[in-house]
């Protein structure tokens, strides 16, 4: 399901943002690409042709641009010297060139527009969304709620358990779509924040839709993933001192999304330091920006956030951090019988035959080696067993002699 659609700006008024920021980007562009049509402009700008052709008669009675020929009926346009100029002098304020911005007010009104919060969710979906996972209903319905709520939840518990799997298969639930702005402009300053490496993209689908405000893109709900390298530096605008615009913090990128901060309490900073940082925005829904020169921006901290840890919660928060934590899931060692069923589906993946009486002599030996059962071992006997017949030159084989030789290599010894 498409989030509402958004209509292409007729006018320069309805873009939101004034036209000297307009202009400014039209001289930039023109200084980086030379030579273009009207049409390769507002291409290039992401607006109308109408609106471009405004901007270029107000670019060139100022003698900032000229015309330079024709193709087809649409005139061929450079900036001059005068323009080059100009275009040099807005240089040392920004090198922002590219798509145009949206305003701040029409970015928050586009985030609550389609809230996390306010997408359907049905166990059907939490079923698809983890059924590659070995997980009981219980489990399954403890997810569904806390997705339902749209807030946050902690996945805790021993090493090895599914936990990063669990947070990381959360965005499969949703199966909507939503805009999300190339970048956004405040006070002439400008903060990018679609990622081309973050953010699925449905071209196809936009081209469906035909006529729609091209400074937008159509993406799945985001998906952001951080785990030991998160710093509180990335929870903030970063100001690129050669470029001298902003990225988007994490938290900004995700909005309408998924955060998944895995490791949690593994990070390069305090956990109490990302959680005095955090605990507004988790309770009130909006976060804080600083700018450069302390102008501080409020943006909608529109985001599910999943945490996932090996430690005991307790030492990493305290009980007004936890409290708004609403959701939280033990992720604990498995039963045998669901261990069972992750290692044949293991098998099917690796191209093992299962047998159950192998398996069966992989519990006898964890227990003997004292190692409880973690979810994480069926596939990682299973990749020792496929990279030793690799190595061999033969087909893998799951038997006794393979699994010993595996946990042989895996496990430290007594």
């Amino acid at each position: 399901m498409i989030s509402a659609e958004i209509e292409t700006p007729k006018k320069i008024q309805d873009l939101g943002i004034r036209r000297s920021v307009l202009e400014d980007l039209a001289l930039k562009i023109l200084y980086y690409e030379g030579e273009l049509t009207l049409l390769e402009l507002a291409k290039k700008m992401c607006l109308s042709f109408s609106i471009v052709e405004l901007l270029f008669e107000r670019l060139r009675k100022e003698q900032l641009c000229e015309v330079k020929g024709m193709t087809g009926a649409v005139h061929r346009i450079a900036i001059t010297s005068g323009g080059r100029s100009r275009a040099l002098e807005l240089l040392t304020l920004n090198h922002y060139y590219g798509p145009t911005p949206v305003s701040l007010d029409d970015y928050v009104a586009r985030i609550r527009a389609q809230s996390i919060r306010d997408a359907e969710v049905r166990p059907p979906q939490v079923e698809k969304a983890f059924g590659h996972l070995v997980l009981p209903e219980e489990t399954l319905n403890q997810m569904g709620t806390a997705v339902v709520s749209g807030r946050c939840i902690i996945l805790y518990g021993p090493a090895g358990t599914g936990k990063t799997a669990m947070a990381e298969s959360i965005p499969k639930i949703y199966g909507d779509r939503v805009w999300i702005p190339y970048a956004v402009e405040v006070d002439g300053q400008i903060i990018t924040v679609y990622d081309t490496h973050l953010h699925g993209r449905y071209e196809e689908e936009e081209e469906a839709l035909g006529e729609f405000d091209k400074r937008w893109v159509l993406c799945r709900r985001p998906r952001v993933v951080v785990g030991g390298e998160l710093t509180l530096e990335m929870l903030d605008l970063q100001m690129n001192p050669l470029t001298k615009f902003y990225t988007a913090p994490l938290q900004m990128k995700a909005n309408n999304g998924v955060l998944v901060v895995d490791d949690f309490g593994r990070q390069r900073m305090r956990p109490e330091d990302m959680l005095n940082r955090w605990i507004v925005p988790l309770d009130r829904r909006i976060d804080f920006l600083n700018l450069a020169g302390g102008k501080q921006i409020e943006i909608p901290f529109d985001l599910f956030v999943a945490f996932a840890t090996n430690l005991d919660p307790r030492s990493l928060a305290d009980e007004a951090f936890l409290r708004r934590i609403q959701t939280k899931i033990k992720v604990d060692y498995v039963p045998p019988g669901q261990f069972h069923e992750i290692f044949k589906r293991v098998c099917d993946e690796f191209g093992l035959i299962y047998d159950a009486t192998v398996v069966d002599g992989v519990l006898s030996l964890l227990a003997a080696l004292q190692q409880p059962l973690r979810a994480c071992y069926p596939r990682d006997i299973a990749q020792h067993i496929s990279w030793a017949a690799r190595y061999q030159g033969i087909e893998p084989k799951l038997d006794g002699p393979s699994v010993r030789q595996a946990c042989r290599n895996y496990f430290l010894e007594s």
